[in-house]
């Protein structure tokens, strides 16, 4: 049984469409508000970490490229840009709430290969003393993941989860959670509020991403559930254009779509 007051530990992502513009330029009114909210939770007592895309695309913006790039020195280029601003606004907007935050940028080497306890000491050390860790894949050396595409970061999220230890992890989207067909497209699409298994009938209802400003979409949502479940943690889709959600989540309200932990 889902009950959110076990939740201590909880990983939050956030993607690019959330964060940002369809220009590519921060969405400032709703990055304080999420920021503002999970200042809140955080205080309440939990222990969150971030999982935060939006380098490229705030990158991308201040170089003035119309469209997200394909070549993949120009999208490392554009990730070191925008990373710079993406952590001064964090830095910048918890520091409002006198919270601390550290950046931490990991590839797939990272989180699989030999050194890996380091980052589990580190990320422990930094929830010990009440920091928030900020990670976004290191896109400046990902080469495989940007030429191929597989480097989105719902499923480094759902690995940041497992790294945390984490309770919970909670993945923002632009809508209000898994539905039985796209919402986009269709006004009669039902929310579906609870996902006990990943198969091949729910991943037929996926669709994929229509943002021109990152890789992710509902298919690789459900990769990350997968990780996250098959991990032994319960993750929920909120939508990240209604900060309000995250409220009404730890006030144990049914909110988004709660995909459960396998036990």
């Amino acid at each position: 049984m889902f009950n959110i007051n076990d939740k201590k530990r909880v990983v939050i992502k956030l993607g690019s469409s959330t964060l940002t513009h369809n220009t590519g330029k921060l969405n400032i009114r709703r990055m304080e508000n999420l920021v503002k909210a999970m200042a809140d939770i955080q205080n309440s007592g939990k222990e969150l970490t971030l999982v935060s895309s939006g380098s490229i695309a705030l990158g991308r913006s201040k170089l003035g490229l119309t469209e997200r790039p394909k070549e993949t020195r120009l999208k490392q280029a554009c990730a070191a840009i925008g990373q710079c601003e993406l952590m001064y606004m964090y830095d910048k907007l918890f520091g409002q709430y006198n919270l601390t935050v550290a950046q931490l940028l990991l590839t797939k080497y990272s989180i699989e290969g030999p050194r890996s306890h380091h980052i589990v000491n580190t990320m422990e050390e930094l929830l010990s003393h009440g920091v928030i860790p900020v990670i976004n894949e290191n896109d400046t050396v990902a080469i495989d993941e940007l030429e191929l595409e597989i480097g989105e970061n719902d499923s480094l999220g759902a690995y940041a989860a497992i790294i945390a230890k984490a309770d919970l992890l909670i993945i923002l989207s632009d809508i209000d959670g898994f539905y039985d067909s796209n919402p986009n497209t269709n006004p009669d699409a039902k929310l579906i509020p609870v996902v006990h298994e990943i198969n091949d009938d729910i991943r037929a209802l996926a669709t994929d991403a229509v943002s021109g400003l990152g890789t992710g979409g509902m298919i690789t949502k459900l990769n990350a559930a997968k990780i996250a479940m098959d991990g032994g943690i319960d993750m929920v889709i909120l939508n990240g254009r209604k900060p309000d959600q995250l409220y009404d989540l730890f006030d144990g309200k049914q909110v988004g779509t709660l995909f459960t932990a396998k036990n």
